[in-house]
């Protein structure tokens, strides 16, 4: 029997009904009203509740809908004649309160829409929403967006080639909230475009921001020395569809979608490329313990993995207190609208899965050979140019590096990060492993039928210590953090290269600024994709700590002083990623294949001290040279690495018809260690002298 929603109060009849239709899902705005379409299988009412302005307390109209009218198999719908876009809206859902069958609807309860463009929280108050009951006037609004109001000026994804790519990761808070940022509107999107100008300068081809889908930063997780933590990171998505309201300047106007849209238009006119991390695997309503605001609210059963025998609680593949369904027919085609939508309608060039092996998972949990969500993403040709790169693991021990499902999937490569900083550090009999990563991980990828450019390669990224922590601390120090310093992993393999944290010790200073550069050419002469972390390039410090997801302040925010104080090593930074994108030997689409070059050398030859020796079994090895024969007129390169602390000798390769000039010296103090194209010093002996902890560069001519 079908249940009607009672209406506590009558509300007054402002705009009159239709029908409806049950596509597309969301709020859709035409000249003539809005039309509205929910997914609930198992719901037995749904009430659309209007308000005027994003604070109403009270809707002004209430909408029930008919399920012998408003209702098409599953899919509850309903248009709203004369309803003007910039209205806020939100929805309540009735059905059975079940828990043994996973079912958790609650007829009081005030929820978003999963496909709103926008939303606001300037009544949200979350603890309310974690327990029964009405939270009408304590509740999120969803915003109606008209999408088809912007002058994109000719605008496009800009499809750079992925072998062409430089990323610079980086958090749209964080990087202009400091007040050293001089902006005028710090910590949001408008933020960015005022220091587009930097990223430009920096040699950067692509941002990737960490989650700006709508996330909630307004409750305190804890407080430590009386200050509020909050969700700083954004890993916890409330809306797929709605840019983050904390990035924007007027959220209660409804512009989440201009703002957002006007810097992807101003970083594509300065030639840089927008990808998004976006969190699929689970959502922010939490364990069962959790806020009730969207899909547990609608259907609760559909969206989540639910344990079986017992559904009241979530399986937690994520860490983080549920799972989203991503394999569920339903699940999935809001993944996949969601990815396209922000492609076709805001112009995005790429999206970085978070713990992306949980789109892997069957509706058992269990991997699956063929998962339909991912091969969806892969084969949309809405996607097609799109670039979709994948942390291959998730917290419950998937770990995927090497065989994400796919073909064009590139990978968070985590062997790359931990080879390249044994290695840095002095580690010794690796140089094997090293010599694969520099390749492109052949060892991961070229069986599969994969290419250089599935492996994304990084030193450092947002979770974890920053480049200056990890040459300055062997231990990390997130107490902070307000959770006894046991957060985040202890295993980083850092070397805080002789004192722990800051020191005024000149040596020290020059050691680590020498490793960071070590840190920089090896990455950016490596076959792949290079990522970078925000303010890594002027050595940004987090103090020691690896885990700052809940440090919205000094800890984490680019402190802009730095770009003055370590111009030094920021030149460095510049010059070498022009110098990768001068050779396309460093960025090759294929792997190597022994092909050789008019003069006489191979795509890619590996040496040690002596030439054609690389002394792959020796287990005191910390030295590796590799030659990059060039091609169709490019220069040769020869690179020599000695993470020894003592300086050692390397012969040099002879070119016939050609002479070696020094580009990079990382020993060297600036503007020595760098050359500019064209003012490169010319070496003249057989041999040279590679001082410990240093990489040199050459070129032939």
């Amino acid at each position: 029997m079908t249940t009607i929603l009672e209406i506590p109060k009558v509300s007054p009849t402002i705009y009159q009904t239709a029908k409806g239709t049950r596509h597309p899902l969301g709020a859709t705005p035409d000249a003539n009203g809005v039309n509205f379409s929910l997914f609930s299988e198992h719901a037995t009412g749904v009430e659309l509740l209007l308000f005027n302005d994003h604070d109403d307390p009270e809707p002004i109209q209430i909408i029930s809908l008919d399920p012998t009218v408003n209702k098409t198999f599953h899919f509850w719908h309903i248009y709203v004649k004369g309803l003007p876009s910039g209205i806020h809206y939100a929805y309540r859902v009735d059905g059975p309160q079940d828990l043994s069958a996973g079912h958790r609807f609650d007829k009081n309860k005030v929820l978003i829409d999963p496909y709103a463009k926008g939303n606001n929280k300037t009544l949200w108050k979350r603890g309310n929403a974690c327990v029964p009951g009405d939270n009408l006037t304590t509740s999120m609004r969803s915003v109606v967006i008209d999408t088809e109001e912007y002058d994109w000026e000719g605008d496009r994804p800009l499809n750079r080639p992925m072998a062409e790519s430089i990323i610079y990761e980086m958090h749209v808070g964080g990087f202009t909230k400091s007040p050293t940022s001089g902006v005028n509107h710090p910590g949001t999107f408008a933020g960015i475009i005022e220091k587009i100008p930097y990223l430009k300068q920096l040699g950067v081809t692509a941002v990737e921001l960490l989650p700006i889908f709508d996330f909630d930063d307004t409750e305190p997780l804890r407080y430590v020395d009386g200050k509020p933590l909050t969700n700083y990171w954004g890993y916890s998505t409330m809306g797929y569809f709605a840019p983050h309201s904390g990035y924007c300047t007027n959220p209660e106007m409804g512009e989440h979608v201009k703002e957002f849209r006007d810097l992807v238009k101003a970083l594509h006119q300065a030639g840089i490329e927008v990808i998004l991390d976006v969190v699929f695997n689970h959502t922010d309503e939490g364990n069962h313990q959790g806020p009730t605001f969207c899909f547990r609210g609608i259907d609760n059963s559909i969206y989540y993995y639910l344990v079986e025998g017992n559904k009241q609680y979530y399986y937690d593949y994520t860490g983080c207190g549920n799972t989203f369904n991503c394999n569920h027919p339903i699940a999935e085609k809001l993944i996949l609208e969601s990815l396209e939508y922000w492609v076709k309608e805001l112009h995005v060039d790429g999206f970085r899965f978070d713990e992306g092996s949980v789109l892997s998972r069957g509706q058992d949990g269990v991997p699956l050979q063929y998962p339909p969500v991912v091969w969806n993403i892969e084969l949309s040709e809405t996607l097609a140019d799109t670039k979709i790169i994948a942390e291959a693991w998730d917290a419950a021990g998937l770990y995927q590096i090497g065989y994400f499902p796919g073909y064009r999937w590139a990978e968070w490569n985590g062997r790359y990060r931990d080879d390249m900083r044994r290695f840095v550090k002095g580690e010794a009999g690796i140089i094997g492993a090293v010599a694969n990563r520099i390749a492109g991980s052949a060892d991961l990828y070229e069986s599969n039928g994969h290419l250089p450019i599935n492996s994304i390669n990084f030193i450092t990224v947002h979770d974890g210590f920053t480049l200056n922590d990890l040459v300055s601390y062997d231990e990390k120090h997130n107490e902070a953090n307000g959770e006894g310093n046991q957060d985040g992993i202890n295993d980083n393999l850092s070397w805080n290269s002789g004192v722990e944290g800051e020191t005024e010790n000149r040596e020290i200073e020059e050691l680590r600024d020498r490793q960071i550069k070590n840190f920089a050419t090896l990455l950016l002469l490596s076959q792949g994709v290079p990522t970078i972390v925000m303010g890594d390039e002027v050595r940004r410090t987090q103090k020691g700590n690896n885990n700052a997801y809940c440090q919205d302040n000094e800890i984490s925010w680019f402190d802009w002083n730095l770009v003055e104080k370590n111009s030094d090593l920021l030149r460095f930074w510049q010059l070498m990623m022009k110098f990768r994108q001068q050779h396309p030997a460093i960025h090759r689409s294929r792997f190597f294949t022994g092909a050789i070059n008019d003069r006489g050398l191979p795509d890619i030859s590996w040496h040690g001290c002596e030439l054609n020796t690389p002394n792959w079994n020796d287990p005191n090895a910390r030295t590796l040279a590799f030659t990059l024969g060039g091609f169709d007129g490019e220069a040769d390169l020869h690179i020599m690495c000695n993470m020894y602390w003592e300086q050692l000798e390397f012969a040099l390769p002879t070119v016939p018809g050609r002479r070696w000039y020094r580009s990079v010296d990382t020993a060297q103090v600036s503007p020595q260690d760098i050359a500019e194209a064209g003012m490169e010093e010319e070496i003249t002996s057989s041999h040279y002298l590679v001082s410990g902890r240093s990489v040199v560069v050459l070129i032939s001519k």
